[in-house]
């Protein structure tokens, strides 16, 4: 799809993406991934406590279950692991967030440039995108691997706006889980947060500027959400000219 220029002035430039629970419906995978991982490790973990911690990367979720060094040889067999499992066992059997295509493809209509920023390393991120029936449509995504430490920590945002070339006051961030919107909190990009990953108490969200149920419904409210305030904004505005 081509994307179409912004509004001259515009405020908004870019849109960091999640993907897991933001535009595909893997969350619950992802933990069934993990429980399998670990207990092929020695590990038995009940899917209740692995499953809020989804949205984090392996190098927060396996100390938090395990106490393992995340760089010792040990975490890093549990991670090749649970990759396999969800890559070959989950992955062919998951759907697109309702709307996700809708979404992007509307975005870019509106002139918005669209970047991943995901706690997915690398070969889960084509994969996923591929699945999600979105990958034409994104040119830019930074991943697990471009980043020291995984969400909630800044770290992946931070990659992404460099990628992107975009500054934090000309970004928003769409993602799924309270690690989406820290992670864009700590980089100064102000986050929507969407329901759809399974975070339905919104206080876990309440640092989000905007929450919607998912994909569709920020379509649905577009020209009302942050995306299209910015859109509108001027640079000059933001900026406190008048």
């Amino acid at each position: 799809m081509t994307q179409t220029p912004r509004p001259p002035g515009s405020a908004l430039h870019t849109v960091l993406l999640d993907i897991d629970g933001t535009l595909i419906d893997s969350n619950d995978a992802h933990a069934r991934a993990w429980v399998d991982s670990l207990r092929a490790h020695g590990y038995v973990v009940p899917f209740e406590e692995v499953r809020p911690l989804i949205g984090m990367g392996g190098d927060k979720v396996l100390p938090a279950l395990t106490g393992l060094d995340p760089e010792s040889t040990e975490a890093e067999r549990m991670s090749v692991t649970r990759s396999e499992l969800f890559l070959e066992r989950e992955l062919p059997t998951l759907q697109p967030t309702r709307g996700a295509r809708q979404l992007l493809e509307h975005m870019l209509g509106a002139g918005l440039e669209l970047v991943v920023a995901t706690s997915a390393k690398d070969d889960e991120v084509r994969a996923l995108l591929e699945r999600a029936g979105v990958s034409d449509l994104i040119q830019l995504a930074s991943s697990a691997d471009d980043a020291e430490r995984s969400k909630p920590d800044p770290d992946i945002v931070r990659a992404a706006l460099r990628l992107s070339g975009s500054q934090a006051a000309h970004s928003a961030m769409i993602g799924d889980t309270p690690y989406d919107v820290e992670a864009a909190a700590r980089a100064r990009v102000p986050a929507i947060a969407l329901r759809c990953g399974g975070w339905w108490d919104d206080a876990a969200l309440g640092h989000a500027t905007a929450i919607y149920d998912d994909p569709a419904d920020l379509v649905a409210n577009f020209e009302t959400s942050p995306l299209g305030r910015g859109l509108r904004q001027s640079t000059s505005t933001v900026n406190g000219e008048r």
